[in-house]
């Protein structure tokens, strides 16, 4: 009996198929299922970016240590909530709205213009308002949780949540308005150049890592990271193999991330992931041998976050680069990885536990300036014609990808001033000198990250 019901409902099936088939045709029906299939793959990517909150969560879970853990995972949980209820309410309408000018939008919030439409990368589908936000609001969060590691392991909860609030609802979102957007900096050209980056480099990546160049700053080393005569002491995370599971989580999420911003499920989307696994290979390999040679060692951790540099730069010239330009962009990633890290540490005296810095604000201006080095132009660049959307390397698209990286490092360092300044003269950005040394998780949140056995470490954790 069941078999012949599920031959009957399959002989159903089919024939509903056949009938509406040609009615679809004549409807433009190779429209619709393409505005199906953007829509599909773009929230798909949106998922991915999305799980990389879990990558960051295990990287800078990982380089802390044990008695800061449940802060650490904390913070990357408001990232998440904070930053995408944020983004909701003004980002987005900061960011995309229409009727506002060239430096802020100012329709769309709370998702108020649900009915609108965006044109997919590929001209012919379209993406609704809720799949494009969910895609935008998670790029959003990554923006916000880059600053939470630069900042790990002494800095008030209440205070950070404030930030993360103001990151996702303002200070990205007017990044955003200028270049994606369609706002300032989209109005700029030297010669025929205008910016160019594909999936943000810069846009995403040096906004969270300037901003946490800012962070780490002003809060201040931790107790013990320098001793009397100012020299850099290690402080070594507490498991490096979740660091180098987050790692690999986050690489796995940057093929939504980076194939994602084609906003369309087209063939040059495999084109952008391939070099999305080249370049971070690339840099993988340079970040560990540089280390090497710097230290004698090869470095477990430097070679994740080379990884990580790798992906960083390629973000914004994966959509415009040959393979061969994304290997060699990875390639000089890793070793600027590891220069930025010790220079940051050593000569400016920034503490940043995670490597934040370097990773997302170094390599996001290495991987912005490389387009103008490297990028491939081409009529017939895998099939694609002009379309404003690539961009020949040489002088003047050098020259705008270097006003593109001052003008939001400019707008992201100024504001991160003046938002952590005043947190600063008000609730205060940093524990206590007895908090710290007990641990964040107890003093901030009432609990060990790691149960009753961590109440007995000792204070150096």
């Amino acid at each position: 009996m069941k078999t012949k019901l599920l031959t009957g409902a399959g002989l159903l099936v089919g024939l509903l198929v056949m009938i509406a088939g040609p009615a679809a045709a004549q409807e433009g029906g190779a429209a619709v299922e393409q505005a199906v299939l953007d829509n599909l793959w773009v929230l798909i990517a949106g998922v991915l970016v999305f799980f990389m909150q879990a990558g960051f969560a295990m990287v800078e879970a990982g380089l802390v240590r044990s008695k800061n853990v449940a802060n650490i995972m904390a913070k990357n949980m408001a990232d998440a909530g904070m930053g995408v209820l944020a983004f909701f309410c003004i980002g987005y309408a900061i960011a995309f709205g229409t009727d506002g000018n060239d430096w802020f939008g100012t329709d769309g919030f709370f998702l108020s213009s649900a009915e609108k439409f965006v044109p997919g990368s590929s001209g012919v589908g379209e993406l609704t308002t809720p799949t494009f936000f969910f895609f935008q609001a998670a790029f959003a969060a990554v923006a916000a949780t880059i600053v939470s590691g630069a900042m790990a392991e002494r800095t008030k909860f209440s205070t950070y949540l404030i930030f993360s609030a103001l990151m996702t609802g303002i200070i990205y979102p007017v990044v955003v308005h200028w270049t994606w957007g369609g706002g300032l900096i989209a109005g700029w050209t030297i010669g025929d150049a205008s910016y160019s980056d594909f999936a943000g480099s810069t846009v995403v990546h040096s906004v969270g890592g300037w901003a946490a160049l800012v962070g780490a700053w002003m809060v201040g080393p931790r107790i013990g990271k320098y001793d009397i005569s100012g020299k850099a002491r290690a402080i070594p995370g507490h498991s490096i193999a979740l660091a180098v599971l987050g790692m690999f989580i986050l690489w796995f999420g940057w093929f939504g991330f980076n194939p994602g911003s084609e906003l369309a499920a087209d063939v040059f989307v495999m084109h952008v992931a391939l070099n999305t696994l080249l370049a971070p290979c690339a840099a993988m390999l340079t970040a560990m041998a540089t280390i090497w040679l710097v230290s004698g060692k090869p470095d477990i951790g430097m070679a994740a976050n080379g990884t990580l540099g790798g992906l960083v730069a390629i973000t914004a010239g994966c959509g415009t680069m040959n393979t061969l330009g994304a290997v060699i962009t990875g390639a000089v990633a890793g070793v600027v990885v590891v220069a930025s890290v010790l220079y940051i540490e050593r000569s400016v005296k920034v503490d940043d536990p995670v490597g934040a810095v370097s990773v997302h604000a170094t390599c996001g201006v290495w991987g912005t300036l490389a387009i103008g080095l490297f990028a491939k132009y081409d009529d017939a660049f895998l099939g694609r014609d002009d379309a404003g959307l690539f961009y020949g390397g040489g002088l003047d698209q050098l020259a705008m990808q270097a006003v593109l990286v001052v003008a939001v490092a400019v707008w992201v360092v100024v504001a991160s001033l003046i938002v952590f300044g005043i947190l600063k003269a008000t609730i205060g950005l940093r524990v206590s000198e007895e908090e710290e040394v007990a641990g964040l998780d107890i003093s901030e949140h009432g609990s060990p990250g790691y149960g009753e056995s961590a109440a007995v470490l000792p204070a150096g954790g």
